[in-house]
């Protein structure tokens, strides 16, 4: 009955920002901590970024780091990944995901609740 909605994707240039909003219907997580993923066509799913469910820890994958922010609203119940500095190789479809648990994961089998993606294509 959890779903997560996701918004924000687009088409960028090289060295272009997009912000990723990723919201609830149904059930709050605002206490559960949050993934931010994204998948190539025929590639593995790749972590991105995780958060705490108090926003007090983030973990990021080292293609991203310094380059990528995540981010949580828990009066909103929203997070958010804020990417800049896009390169073609960000092209990917992004999904949230839930965990059941507050702490930190980066395994996509340890997220119970996922979004249905949005689509980022950075342009050279």
């Amino acid at each position: 009955q959890v779903q997560l909605v996701e918004s924000g994707g687009g088409l960028v240039q090289t060295g272009g920002s997009l912000r990723l909003s990723c919201a609830p219907s149904g059930r709050t997580f605002s206490r559960n901590a949050m993934g931010w993923f994204r998948q190539a066509p025929e590639k593995e799913r790749e972590f991105i970024a995780a958060i705490s469910g108090s926003g007090l820890t983030t973990d990021y994958a080292d293609s991203v780091k310094g380059r990528f922010t995540i981010s949580r609203d828990n009066a909103k119940n929203t997070v958010y990944l804020q990417m800049n500095s896009l390169k073609p190789e960000d092209t990917a479809v992004y999904y949230c995901a839930s965990r059941r648990s507050i702490y930190i994961a980066t395994i996509p089998t340890d997220y119970a609740y996922w979004g249905q993606g949005t689509q980022v294509t950075v342009s050279s």
